[in-house]
């Protein structure tokens, strides 16, 4: 199992030839990499020859940042063990959170009863001290990116397919670390605007949400069996509360919140991915901060330049865009 085995909204791994040859033509030596709206970490993964600082506010992102960026040690044979006891696990019979509360939607209620036991077990492990917090990483990681791959959904969980195949099981990959990361690394799970007033580095990485389509959203199925606190749930789409997880680049806000956080930075270069979402049919689809307030703001802290590159971003088929552009915001700060 690699980083890129997991559909994400944005996520950058095709574009990270373009986004590492700029940064590298532009920004000379790059000691340390600040990705602060990381996602599922690709971007960063193309920074592993710097000391990187890794951030997302959902939770699933980070345990997936601890299993690719981590310092910390782990028993390659302990995680492969786990790994392959879940996959030879036969049918589930009793029933369990998942299943009770999923079953029948996004997975079949074998395929339910199956996560919520692996996970359970997982949990159960750790508590135990049989797991250290990056293998428990590891193996839930394993469990949300062989999960997402047969999930009745189009690649998010605002909806599941009611008429779509559902599969009865599922199998787990062992994460594959080949290089050894930095020890300086660090993996946080906060407000992204609250984290950059504590960090100092050579490059910062923004790529905060572009639209109103808020992540918490998109993922609160993967979201929940990560955090594992089994929270009571509404809706056709079975959604947990997501108050404490909503971002206002999502919002009208969007503007205001971009303003401060590019205020706080503590780097040589400012590097923001902002793609321009072409012209979309779906007004929630359009980008919330537009482009002269986004020069404008950088502008505050340095020269700007632009750079750009064709890219077909991921729709659920109801968004076809028209010029769709990835852009690199590229600010070379002042002081």
């Amino acid at each position: 199992m690699r980083i890129n085995n997991r559909r994400y909204l944005g996520n950058k791994y095709r574009l990270l030839p373009f986004i590492r040859e700029t940064v590298t033509r532009e920004c000379g030596i790059v000691r340390t990499f600040f990705d602060v709206f990381a996602g599922t970490g690709a971007v960063s993964s193309a920074f592993l020859d710097s000391s990187l600082t890794v951030n997302d506010l959902l939770y699933c992102n980070h345990l997936a940042h601890w299993t690719w960026f981590s310092p910390e040690p782990f028993r390659e044979a302990v995680v492969r063990e786990c790994v392959e006891a879940y996959n030879s696990l036969p049918p589930v019979d009793e029933e369990n959170y998942m299943s009770k509360t999923f079953g029948g939607t996004y997975f079949s209620a074998q395929a339910c009863r199956k996560i919520g036991w692996i996970r359970e077990d997982i949990e159960q492990r750790f508590r135990a001290g049989a797991l250290a917090f990056r293998e428990r990483a590891m193996l839930v990681t394993a469990l949300l990116y062989a999960i997402d791959k047969i999930a009745s959904t189009c690649g998010h969980y605002d909806a599941f397919r009611e008429t779509a195949y559902q599969a009865e099981d599922f199998t787990m990959g062992v994460p594959e670390v080949p290089y050894t990361p930095s020890p300086a690394n660090a993996l946080f799970n906060e407000d992204a605007n609250a984290l950059v007033r504590r960090v100092r580095c050579d490059v910062a990485y923004v790529d905060p949400p572009y639209n109103s389509r808020q992540y918490c959203d998109a993922y609160h199925l993967l979201e929940n069996v990560a955090r594992w606190e089994k929270p009571p749930v509404s809706g056709k789409a079975r959604k947990m509360t997501r108050d404490t997880l909503k971002s206002a680049y999502c919002t009208r806000h969007a503007t205001e919140a971009f303003a401060d956080l590019v205020a706080h930075l503590d780097c040589r270069f400012i590097v923001l991915s902002y793609n321009n979402t072409g012209t979309r049919a779906n007004d929630r689809s359009n980008a919330k901060i537009p482009d002269a307030a986004i020069r404008e703001i950088l502008g505050r802290r340095g020269k700007v330049s632009v750079f750009e590159q064709a890219y077909r971003a991921f729709s659920a088929g109801k968004s076809d865009s028209i010029g769709n552009a990835e852009r690199l915001f590229l600010c070379e700060v002042r002081d």
